[in-house]
């Protein structure tokens, strides 16, 4: 199923935090990287549009998702998206 601008509005209204648990969510993009709330705020038009028009610029979310333990880095910002268990060190 297509992720699609009805699902991103509705992840928006939703949060940054699951429901129940308080878990930190974050966007998947069309490209792999992941995208913090803060950063889809601040570029919903691009994301809009990338969505409507289905592009492969970057800025399309494809999903959204719990981050329970890893390191991810914001695409758009750089800034870490935190783990709702820490930091998951793979050994």
């Amino acid at each position: 199923m297509r992720y699609s601008i009805s699902d991103f509005r509705r992840d928006m209204r939703l949060g940054q935090y699951a429901w129940p648990g308080g878990y930190q969510r974050y966007f998947i993009m069309s490209d792999g990287d992941c995208m913090s709330f803060e950063a889809a705020r601040q570029n919903v038009r691009l994301i809009l549009d990338a969505i409507h028009n289905h592009d492969g610029s970057g800025w399309r979310i494809v999903a959204t998702d719990i981050n329970y333990k890893q390191d991810l880095t914001c695409c758009d910002t750089g800034k870490p998206i935190p783990a709702s268990y820490g930091v998951y060190v793979e050994s």
